[in-house]
């Protein structure tokens, strides 16, 4: 799968990810700071990811979906770099990753975000309808080194 958009291109293919540049942006997230790369590296084996491409090829964005590809799927380490942000480019890439092929038929799409509630009510995503059923098991700081 690709798609233009502008000046830049959104693809599926696994080759183009720039794993360094990934987790060049996600050490520095609120999500995922400090992120060791081989982590980095495996999230991405395991996961479909839609890659965001300038005009040169340097990757400036992601979304990774964690799913079966049966029934449900986790949007995930949604991002598009300070510099190329105001194009569309997020909304564009998570329309991409809707339309997927793989993704098409699943019961039920889920994502966490602090302050992206906007774009993703653009895809049509909305609150929980019942945050009753849900339950999590968090980590904190899961990828901080232990002092000596």
């Amino acid at each position: 799968m690709q798609v233009s958009h502008g000046d830049y291109v959104i693809s599926d293919d696994p080759a183009r990810l720039d794993v360094a540049a990934i987790h060049a942006y996600l050490t520095r997230s609120y999500w995922a700071a400090g992120i060791p790369l081989e982590t980095v590296a495996r999230s991405l084996q395991g996961s479909l990811c839609i890659g965001i491409y300038a005009f040169d090829g340097a990757q400036v964005g992601l979304v990774r979906v964690v799913s079966d590809f049966a029934t449900f799927a986790y949007f995930c380490d949604v991002y598009v770099l300070e510099a190329h942000r105001g194009r569309g480019l997020a909304h564009a890439a998570m329309q991409a990753a809707l339309a997927h092929p793989k993704l098409q038929g699943q019961r039920r799409l889920s994502l966490i975000t602090r302050d992206a509630h906007g774009l993703y009510a653009k895809c049509g995503f909305t609150p929980l309808s019942r945050p009753e059923g849900h339950m999590e098991r968090i980590t904190p700081g899961v990828y901080r080194k232990p002092e000596l």
